[in-house]
């Protein structure tokens, strides 16, 4: 579809696909919306672009994506992309924090300090992809948190909880409320991860990436849950 106001991002994709892959391309655009359904209608076809390939029908941008070798996920997928480009980010992230506070970055004890500064990133993050969209997190967090299925309002709280004490342990301000904090909602947290996983035995999606999440429960969301009770038992020892 080529529009006035409307360019099918779609459609350049696969325009770029073919091309990529050595094909010279007749790009027949659909100009206006009646001229799209006019020919999904002729030909049976639920969406566009539609591409054929020496006369044979290949399918849309998903079927085109197949069948030049490359993997398409399916709608539920297990993937951990999510996880790992947050904890990849938290890590260069911490990396910077490190260089801003003394200038360079040395293999010495300030090295160190790297830990509990992604640590704190990686919640923050963490909470902010759960923040994006509460209430599907909430739906996902109640499947397996023990606390939120006996309080429902703590489903809503936690990624505010996570992402206050994940902000306050990076600046190193009023560990008073950001260790008690991450110590609770750590354990809570390990503590339903632990039963549902390998004592129930269930298979669920994890929320910790937020409520799209498509990372299964169990390893990764164990992970946050012990790194923000060592984040605070850490806080605490530094602090005394």
């Amino acid at each position: 579809m080529v529009m006035p106001k409307h360019l099918c991002p779609y459609g350049l994709k696969s325009l770029y696909l073919l091309k990529k892959h050595g094909y010279e391309v007749e790009d027949v655009h659909l100009k206006t919306k009646e001229e799209t359904e006019e020919f999904k209608k002729k030909h049976s076809f639920p969406d566009t672009p539609r591409i054929y390939i020496n006369g044979e029908h290949i399918g849309n941008d998903d079927d085109l994506k197949k069948f030049l070798g490359y993997h398409v996920p399916l709608k539920d997928e297990t993937s951990y992309k999510s996880i790992i480009a947050i904890f990849s980010t938290a890590l260069l992230l911490a990396f910077a924090v490190l260089f801003l506070q003394f200038g360079n970055i040395s293999w010495s004890k300030e090295l160190l300090t790297i830990i509990p500064h992604f640590i704190s990133i990686s919640m923050v993050l963490l909470a902010l992809q759960k923040i994006q969209d509460v209430e599907s997190f909430s739906t996902m967090f109640l499947n397996y948190d023990l606390l939120a299925q006996k309080w429902v309002p703590y489903s809503y709280i936690y990624p505010f909880a996570e992402l206050g004490a994940g902000l306050l342990m990076l600046a190193g301000f009023l560990e008073i409320i950001s260790i008690p904090v991450a110590l609770f909602i750590g354990l809570v947290g390990a503590g339903s991860v632990y039963k549902a996983v390998y004592i129930d035995k269930r298979e669920l999606k994890c929320a910790c990436a937020g409520g799209n999440s498509s990372v299964p429960l169990g390893f990764v969301s164990l992970t946050e849950n012990i790194m923000m009770v060592g984040m605070a038992i850490y806080m605490m020892i530094y602090t005394m």
